[in-house]
């Protein structure tokens, strides 16, 4: 048998080329990786202040529908019927806002979720279990404010018949 070195050394050659190419292929690959880790971890983080914020804005639409009913209920008892509706009108108007706020809430708890499925990492699971008591919040203001849009529409009504 006849070895010849020249080809060995062309195989050799050829191999520690494939080498260095998947080497490189393998930084690029990680690099990326790392990269979408990271974007994974932002968004993760990102999603929880989002739905922190809906939560915040579910609450003061809460209070604002709460004001809006106790306006109407003076008004109404004052048989001031323009501004009974009005206040009624801006009860129905922060209960909207509120229900809209509870919704982004949820949806960013559903973005955070989401990246946390796809990355299990403590700050990531943290910020997902943050964003889902903000939902609850969110959740609890928009009731809130729905039931005061009703009371200040009860009242608005009783201000135009008050054999209600």
């Amino acid at each position: 048998m006849v070895i010849n070195n020249e080809k060995i050394y062309e195989e050799v050659l050829s191999l520690k080329r494939e080498m260095g190419s998947l080497r490189q292929a393998f930084l690029v690959i990680n690099q990326r990786y790392s990269a979408a880790l990271n974007s994974l971890g932002n968004l993760t983080t990102k999603a929880a202040e989002a739905a922190t914020r809906a939560s915040i804005a579910a609450q003061r639409s809460a209070e604002a529908a709460k004001t809006a009913a106790e306006a109407a209920k003076e008004a109404a008892l004052e048989k001031i019927i323009s501004i009974a509706d009005h206040a009624a009108a801006a009860a129905s108007s922060a209960a909207d806002a509120a229900i809209e706020a509870a919704a982004s809430a949820s949806a960013a708890a559903a973005a955070a979720a989401e990246a946390v499925a796809h990355q299990a990492e403590d700050t990531s699971l943290q910020a997902s279990a943050r964003a889902a008591d903000a939902t609850r919040v969110a959740t609890e203001a928009a009731a809130e404010a729905v039931k005061m849009s009703n009371l200040a529409a009860k009242s608005a009504k009783s201000a135009r018949d008050p054999y209600q």
